[in-house]
């Protein structure tokens, strides 16, 4: 395991973390034996909208408390959280260039009952993975791995700015509301692909620093 790079999972995790299956995409680990850590992108992501970056959390449920594996978290479907997020999305993005084609993508997701959220998250990676046609080699660990050569789970986190990152330098690309926002760099993935499509592959190669 020492050869691979570990990641936390992710809800439509940011453009940093797609970046580390471009450049390692011979040995990624997704970390599922660690307990749940709160105020991530374990369970939240940030999209842009026509009033600025809009945060989209899912709801969960820790079974055992603050000590919950990841593995066992479920997603509190009590509340409309789904027809939240995916009305919030269609809001932010139904201008964009690639719409239609990404969003045949995620509706699904959107539409089918989850209860487990490391499985939600896991499965709409591989589907973006797939999209995008990048060949990764992912695995998730069996038990918690403590030390590891390339560990991005603490590093890739909203409480730690991306400017930390050595291996990071976003690239600019258009956004649909870039004319009154400017350039707003490591939002989720999913705005990068709803503005560049199937492009957004070169602009995560781009964003790579070696």
């Amino acid at each position: 395991m020492s050869n691979s790079a570990i990641l936390p999972i992710g809800y439509l995790p940011p453009v940093q973390y797609f970046t580390k299956l471009v450049r390692h995409n011979d040995g990624i680990l997704i970390e599922s034996a660690e307990n749940y850590i709160k105020q991530t992108y374990r369970n939240r992501c940030l999209i842009l909208g026509a009033n600025g970056p809009i945060p989209l959390t899912i709801p969960v449920i820790k079974i055992q408390g603050n000590h919950t594996p990841i593995k066992l978290v479920e997603i509190d479907n009590s509340t409309l959280w789904q027809k939240n997020h995916w009305k919030t999305i269609e809001s932010a993005y139904r201008a964009s260039a690639y719409y239609d084609f990404v969003a045949d993508i995620l509706a699904p997701f959107y539409a089918r009952r989850f209860t487990n959220l490391f499985d939600f998250n896991y499965q709409l990676t591989i589907a973006i993975c797939e999209f995008l046609s990048l060949r990764v080699n992912i695995r998730t660990t069996e038990q918690y791995v403590s030390k590891c050569e390339v560990d991005f789970r603490s590093l890739i986190s909203p409480k730690v700015n991306f400017v930390n990152d050595v291996q990071f330098s976003p690239v600019e690309y258009f956004q649909v509301f870039s004319s009154k926002f400017g350039f707003v760099p490591n939002l989720s993935i999913i705005d990068l692909l709803f503005n560049e499509g199937l492009m957004s592959i070169d602009v995560l190669e781009a964003s790579v620093r070696s």
